[in-house]
């Protein structure tokens, strides 16, 4: 039998599924239309009629991009433009409990944010099932938020940030509604990947998460952000490129196909002149805005914003495969990449000497990896830490495919119990392995959400004790910090970044 749970804006009707009911596509803010598709959310209209919410709602308006940067199928991709639409800013949410027995001692909350770059993503892909989370004794939501212009570009009449305005949004939804699903509104944990993990760290400075959540979980956080100034000249060129005026009701007019066809053509104006923009490879990221947040998240970390926050930081061993795994070997230019990413010339030797024997390939796709990926959550780590947060730092070392290894997101994959990967890749033929590995993982994490420890030392000043997902899973010394001193002596801009 169907499950029926009232919200504040009305009933909805779930799924019962094995002992767990999922309610699917539920409002969280009113629909995108007109000039909202540009503004601050606004709280969900009321519905007097109980809601069906038995299937996945539509996917927020989005560019088809690669499957490793969306997390969806190619077929799901295929289907984007035509299953998109302005009621978009839905959550879902998995409960283990009936609404019979939700009177009792609220269950603990995860709250996932996907990742997607800023420009693309949903919580409604089948790898993000909160099935299997659930039955590990959580409550489970997945957030759909505004990616590319509508949830970051500038507009000159609406806030920055809107994207991650709709992440709040949610999260206030949480603790008006999460109780009657089970959940317990003062145990609530945000955890998210790359882009995702990238807006908690920044809920988390910014002083964001006082009130609506307690913990966070920050998978892969990536080093996109950006000044005002930056975002608003990336924006400038897609609204002349469109012959449109930087309002709201201007944009409003213009079909989201037309936005997404023309939002990355500023990238080849900035990669063709890297030096002069602060990250030059995608046109949208975290503005540094003076309002959501006004410096680098571990800046403000340091000096203690989000002490309070309990937080899980880390990273996989091979981040940037993702990126290279195509590339033929004998192209690698270690020197070359180093540059790209602000490196001196010594700092080449200076990796092959902490890595001695590592391949031009696999030290290409380290630097790559410590720039985009690793070294960000390096720093939120190290920040937390020595603000005196309580803080868990891991890498994510398994290797399933040899060409692939652990390749940025892999982690999602065995967090949410699903080994076909949440990016579309084969794991390779080890499934004894997925599911000892996953089931551990999925146990530390909710561990974290009921508990705030999840099952491995903390990372402190005293000894940076890091967490090695592998099998099996060990404890060891940061594997990221021969990269972090590395950084400091050899990049131009790495001591204003710290």
């Amino acid at each position: 039998m169907d499950e029926v749970v009232r919200t504040r804006s009305g009933a909805v009707r779930g799924v019962p599924d094995a002992g767990v009911v999922a309610f699917l596509g539920v409002p969280y803010a009113a629909p995108l239309h007109g000039a909202l598709r540009f503004q601050a959310p606004r709280p969900a209209p009321e519905w007097a009629d109980v809601r069906d919410a038995r299937e996945f709602g539509v996917w927020v308006p989005q560019q088809a991009i690669p499957p490793a940067v969306s997390g969806a199928t190619t077929g799901e991709l295929a289907d984007l433009r035509s299953a998109s639409g302005p009621e978009c800013l839905t959550l879902n949410v998995w409960t283990p409990r009936s609404r019979h027995d939700a009177g009792g001692d609220g269950l603990p909350v995860l709250v996932w944010v996907h990742g997607g770059g800023f420009v693309g993503g949903s919580a409604n892909t089948p790898g993000f099932d909160g099935t299997q989370l659930a039955r590990a004794g959580v409550v489970l939501v997945s957030v759909n938020y505004r990616v590319g212009y509508e949830g970051f570009g500038w507009v000159r009449d609406a806030p920055w940030n809107r994207g991650v305005l709709d992440q709040l949004a949610a999260l206030r939804w949480v603790q008006d509604n999460i109780a009657a699903f089970g959940g317990d509104p003062g145990r609530v944990t945000v955890f998210g990947q790359s882009a995702g993990a990238t807006s908690i760290a920044t809920l988390i400075a910014g002083g964001r998460a006082d009130g609506v959540f307690h913990r966070g979980i920050v998978q892969s956080p990536g080093n996109v952000f950006v000044p005002p100034e930056e975002a608003r000249a990336v924006s400038t060129m897609i609204t002349e490129e469109l012959g449109v005026r930087p309002a709201a009701e201007a944009l409003a007019a213009v079909p989201a196909e037309a936005i997404h066809d023309v939002q990355w053509n500023p990238v080849a104006v900035m990669s063709a002149d890297p030096d002069a923009w602060t990250y030059p490879n995608s046109p949208f990221g975290v503005v540094l805005d003076g309002e959501l947040l006004d410096e680098l998240p571990w800046r403000a970390i340091r000096r203690g914003g989000g002490r309070s926050i309990d937080l899980i930081c880390g990273c996989t061993a091979a981040e940037a495969r993702m990126f290279t795994a195509n590339l033929d070997p004998a192209d690698a230019d270690p020197p070359g990449v180093a540059r790209g990413v602000g490196l001196d010339p010594a700092a080449v030797d200076a990796y092959r000497h902490t890595r001695p024997g590592i391949t031009d390939s696999d030290l290409s796709t380290l630097v790559l990896s410590d720039a985009f990926f690793r070294l960000p959550a390096h720093r939120s780590a190290r920040a937390h830490a020595e603000a005196g947060g309580r803080t868990f730092f891991y890498e994510f070392a398994w290797v399933g495919d040899p060409v692939l290894g652990a390749y940025h997101g892999l982690d999602q994959s065995f967090v949410f119990g699903l080994p076909t990967g949440p990016l579309g890749w084969d794991l390779g033929a080890q499934p004894g392995e997925f599911d000892t590995l996953s089931a551990a993982m999925r146990s530390a994490w909710t561990q974290f959400a009921a508990t705030g420890d999840p099952g491995w030392p903390r990372y402190r000043p005293d000894e940076w004790l890091t967490r090695i997902w592998d099998v099996p899973p060990t404890v060891g010394a940061d594997p990221t910090a021969a990269s972090a001193e590395i950084w400091q002596r050899h990049h131009r801009t790495t001591a204003s970044q710290r």
